[in-house]
């Protein structure tokens, strides 16, 4: 699975990488507090992080397989260490502002950037199609490890550094450098990649008018935009902090235990992408992707339903043993149907549709959260939303076959 050069060197990448986003998330708001910004000055900070995030990611994404996929996977590790470096050494709104914008910091912990999408193009040009969603499988595995125990290690190297008479704005710098110096070590790994990660130059030389770096596909790529971010719009309704939140109303669960919690339930997801896999191979990507994901959405319904809460976090932590299947399959999928030559463009516009529709749905969480008695209405709201989005994908695109499974 494993075995060319450049695969090893993007899924190198994709552990170093969301082992700094892991680290820094822990830390990242607590270290602008220190330098002085207030609460809604570190708020509206990364809201231009997000947004300036789609923006670059988008003009990257859309150019990198005309451009050149390791030239913008370079510029991709470049701004992140340059984001970084000037987080750690300046407190200067302005320049904090600019770094946000068009850096790239991810306030989360979750990927951010333009290098998913330009690596699940690279990884699929260097896989056989009947191996393309095992081998996302494992991609999305490494990741989501590498971001669990890459926020394990910044709280406890954070804690460590002040238990040793460091002050707490010194701690979290040297957490910050560690991931400017982590863009850095991104940028040499992608030096290694070879030209087999590019676009072929016979399909690269013909000339096609192109909308953000699409042609034939554009489309497929709209339709699939619009439900992704249906999907993501559904999500945002029960982001992880808001589930955590919505434990600690309804049962008055304390941080330790939720953090407890959610390692596990992250843990459980990640692994469950492998079996996804397995799945796939049988039942076919648009089958795995609709036929895991409803029953998901129906455990998520189930949770504020449960009387206690062993039952509660036993419901939760069900879901999330398939919740988290249709996310190789969708990536696979979405590099099957497309020209290769337009993989990188598709999988930034799609991802791009998912952020957006995942910054609609919060606010509304807390106004329900707010209310006690719509307290459980986002898991309500979002199990439904996501259910529609299933039956639409299967309704759209039962019919468009990959070519592992018999297409074209």
């Amino acid at each position: 699975m494993l075995s060319h050069a450049d695969t090893k060197v993007l899924i190198a990448a994709r552990i170093v990488r969301m082992f700094a986003y892991g680290f820094a998330s822990v830390v990242l708001a607590l270290f602008l507090a220190e330098l002085g910004l207030s609460e809604e000055e570190i708020g509206l900070l990364f809201t231009f992080t997000l947004l300036g995030d789609a923006g670059i990611s988008l003009w990257i994404t859309t150019r990198a397989d005309n451009v050149g996929r390791r030239g913008m996977l370079l510029l991709g590790a470049f701004l992140m260490l340059g984001a970084g470096v000037v987080f750690a050494v300046t407190d200067n709104r302005a320049l904090l502002l600019l770094a946000a914008i068009i850096g790239v910091i991810s306030p989360g912990g979750k990927e951010i950037g333009p290098f998913l999408s330009i690596e699940q193009a690279a990884l699929t040009q260097l896989s056989p199609d009947i191996k393309r969603t095992h081998l996302f499988a494992w991609y999305n595995l490494f990741g989501s490890l590498a971001a669990a125990f890459g926020a394990l290690a910044g709280g406890f190297i954070a804690h460590a550094l002040q238990q040793n008479g460091l002050p707490a704005v010194d701690a979290y710098r040297w957490l910050i450098l560690g991931y400017a110096l982590s863009g850095g070590l991104l940028g040499l790994l992608f030096l290694r990649l070879s030209p087999a990660i590019e676009v072929p130059a016979r399909l690269d030389q013909i000339p096609m008018k192109r909308t953000f770096g699409l042609h034939q596909s554009k489309g497929v790529v709209v339709k699939m935009s619009l439900l992704f971010g249906m999907d993501a719009f559904a999500g945002g309704f029960i982001v992880q902090s808001m589930i955590a939140y919505w434990f600690y109303l309804k049962f008055g669960v304390g941080a330790d235990v939720l953090g407890e919690i959610f390692f596990g339930a992250n843990l459980i997801a990640a692994i469950s992408a492998l079996a996804a896999a397995r799945i796939a191979k049988r039942c076919g990507l648009v089958n795995t992707m609709v036929f895991t994901h409803i029953p998901s959405s129906i455990l998520l319904i189930l949770v504020p339903l449960m009387p206690t809460l062993p039952l509660a976090i036993a419901m939760l932590l069900l879901r999330f043993t398939i919740s988290q299947m249709d996310v190789p399959t969708r990536q696979s999928y979405t590099m099957a149907v497309v020209s290769p030559d337009e993989r990188s463009a598709a999988s930034g516009v799609t991802t791009i549709a998912r952020s957006v529709g995942a910054s609609l749905s919060p606010t509304l969480t807390g106004m329900f959260l707010a209310n006690h008695a719509l307290m459980s209405a986002p898991f309500f709201v979002a199990g439904g939303l996501k259910i529609i989005y299933d039956l639409l994908l299967y309704r759209s695109f039962k019919k468009v076959i990959p070519p592992e499974e018999g297409g074209e």
